[in-house]
Order: C-alpha cells, then structure tokens, then sequence
C-alpha cells in the first residue's frame, strides 16, 4: 500500500468516481493518509458526494503523473472515530479553515477490499490488494 499512497500524494490530485442512480458522478479530490494502517479519504457530510457513497460505498479513484496512471476500486467505510478524522486534518492544515474534527461534518472514508492497479503505455500492469 506505501507505493499506492506515495503515487497519489505525488500526483497532488486523483479523480473519485461514485454512483448517483444510474449516473457516474467523477470528481477531483486530493485528500490521502494512511491511519491505522488503512487508506482514508476525506469529505464534508453535507456534499453529495458523500450521500452517495453512503448509498453505495463502491468507489473507485484514478490519478496520472508522469505517463503512469493508478487506479484504485473498493468500498470505502466511514470511521466517526474523531482521532480518525484529526490524523486527516493534521496530515492536510489547509483543511482546517473549512473542517474540525468535531465540526459534525467533516468525515473520513477508509478503503476495504482494494484492488490498486498501476498502468502505463509501456509496461504491463501490476496489482496490489489491500
């Protein structure tokens, strides 16, 4: 999982893909750190995004840097624990002018049943499961 985080802090951005109905919805994020050994993700309660990943956690991120892509799939699971979600802050400042750990929207999303795939135009793709 260290090769997976490291690729996405170095791309900056990833795009998270979720489900709304019967439409795709794709969206730029940049918020990644490892907590307990898991990788989280971070949002605000009152986006929609979040609606729609508590309607349907199947979720999957990609990010491109440097003619490499990664993708991410799996489901991710809220973590309402307030250590959880000051690690995320603690790891990202900037967030602090917009979320607190205990601000009653700020949550945290952790990646079970992962499936990471690295890709590139010149070699073949290699997976890692976490």
């Amino acid at each position: 999982m260290e090769k997976v985080v490291k690729f996405l802090k170095d791309a900056e951005t990833y795009y998270l893909a979720t489900v709304d109905g019967d439409q795709p919805r794709v969206r730029p994020f940049g918020t990644v750190n490892v907590f307990e050994g898991k990788l989280y993700i971070q949002t605000g309660k009152v986006k929609d995004v979040s609606k729609q990943i508590h309607k349907n956690p199947k979720v999957e991120i990609c990010a491109f840097k440097n003619g490499e892509w990664l993708r991410v799939a799996g489901e991710l699971k809220e973590d309402e624990r307030i250590e959880a979600k000051q690690a995320m802050l603690d790891a990202y400042p900037s967030l602090q002018g917009m979320y607190s750990a205990d601000d009653g929207n700020t949550e945290v999303f952790y990646f079970t049943n992962a499936t990471a795939t690295f890709s590139s135009f010149t070699r073949a793709p290699e997976t890692v499961n976490f």
